[in-house]
């Protein structure tokens, strides 16, 4: 099935069930003008466009299945983080938003920075100020970032992170910042439906630390690399990532081991932010 085969088919299903077109656009944040491109065949829908429709329009489980695997099939998508920007960031938090209210259990790796769910608001900023941008675009950005991490306390949903320890002493915000964004860290792993490991650099390295990703069930992975984002929904894709993820969560500190580590490394930035930063020694 290719684009305009699910395009007609979604435009099918909504007529079936008597569904306005600008009704489901909305509940799919996106225009009614690209809703109509979509089910006309003009415009390729995402993965994530797909999945989003699917769900408001409540279909079957089978038909859904049905339909976002003949789109997985034939999609993987890379789109450039420059296109994102120009359409607003804080759109696409909210694209990643919608995938992430039908995912059971989402698995995150991050060998870059904090992951995006667990991230204060002032570890969100630093990390978008490095383009420049307006404050009101800063704040949007912000905002979304916030809203995703809502999704933390529904208790239906199980989330397993991994970190290196490389990401807790990045310095990309001052000593008081960091050792606040790492006692988040330990706070959000007390929750039940939450798992929290961390990759010591002196674990023994099962595969190479390379590219961000996270995977929505084990029907979806969106990877991270400098220029794009890019998203597969192939099986075998899928089955690299799954597997990538469950050699780091082999070598991890997980529970109070974990939580022991990161406030060791939380002190150490509060001791630097008491005391100034430690002066290399002389040989």
């Amino acid at each position: 099935m290719n684009g305009p085969d699910i395009g007609k088919a979604l435009r099918e299903l909504r007529e079936a069930g008597g569904a306005q077109a600008k009704v489901v656009a909305r509940g799919a944040a996106m225009s009614p003008s690209k809703l109509s491109k979509i089910e006309n065949g003009a415009l390729t829908p995402s993965i994530i466009d797909v999945e989003r429709i699917l769900t408001v329009l409540d279909v079957p489980s089978d038909v859904k299945s049905r339909l976002s695997e003949a789109t997985r099939r034939t999609a993987t998508e890379v789109t450039a983080w420059r296109i994102y920007r120009r359409a607003g960031l804080h759109k696409h938090q909210e694209d990643i938003r919608a995938v992430e209210a039908q995912t059971a259990l989402l698995r995150v790796f991050q060998p870059s920075c904090i992951p995006g769910l667990l991230q204060s608001p002032e570890y969100v900023r630093r990390l978008h100020q490095r383009r420049n941008p307006t404050e009101e675009t800063l704040e949007k950005m912000v905002g979304a970032r916030l809203r995703r991490q809502e999704i933390l306390y529904d208790r239906e949903r199980s989330f397993r992170f991994l970190v290196t320890e490389s990401v807790l002493r990045w310095r990309l915000m001052p000593a008081a910042m960091m050792a606040a964004q790492l006692d988040k860290l330990i706070t959000m792993s007390r929750l039940p439906n939450i798992s929290l490991g961390v990759v010591p650099l002196s674990a023994p390295m099962p595969d190479l630390p390379s590219s961000s990703f996270v995977m929505f069930d084990a029907r979806l992975v969106i990877v991270e690399i400098p220029h794009a984002e890019i998203t597969t929904g192939e099986l075998r894709d899928v089955e690299v990532y799954a597997a990538k993820f469950a050699g780091f969560e082999n070598v991890a500190l997980s529970g109070e081991a974990m939580r022991e580590f990161v406030a060791r490394i939380r002190d150490d930035f509060l001791s630097e932010q008491e005391n100034g930063p430690r002066e290399p020694k002389s040989e």
